[in-house]
């Protein structure tokens, strides 16, 4: 069953907390967002990234999110307990734009992330040989 629009709003403000560690460089509020065993998942130039979701906090606190970096929040689906967010990247670091797909639960009342996955765009990847 869709859920109400203000529960699409709750989501938006829960995936705001990742945009705002990206666009800060500072993953601290990411993680009052992810749970504890939140799975990352993604290839980023090239190279496989999977596992646990501190790779992504490292990310964060260790890569300016650039001077023109910007972001976009579309929450796909809210469906009671279970929602699908999509973040749109453009500019982090400077050069890299993403898509990403968050899957949030609705653990205690909070919609907390349990999965992040993403796309980087084929024009931003760079492979050093």
């Amino acid at each position: 069953m869709r859920d109400s629009i203000r529960e699409y709003e709750a989501v938006q403000e829960a995936a705001m907390k990742f945009v705002k560690s990206v666009a800060e460089g500072d993953s601290k509020y990411a993680r009052t967002l992810f749970t504890d065993d939140a799975v990352l998942f993604g290839i980023l130039d090239g190279a496989l990234e999977h596992g646990s979701i501190e790779q992504f906090y490292h990310n964060v606190d260790t890569v300016h999110s650039g001077e023109n970096f910007k972001a976009r929040i579309d929450v796909l689906a809210v469906e009671e307990t279970v929602a699908v967010v999509r973040v749109l990247e453009e500019g982090w670091g400077d050069r890299i734009d993403f898509t990403d797909f968050l899957l949030l639960l609705k653990l205690g009342g909070e919609w907390k992330c349990v999965a992040k996955a993403y796309n980087q765009n084929s024009d931003t990847i760079n492979i050093e040989k």
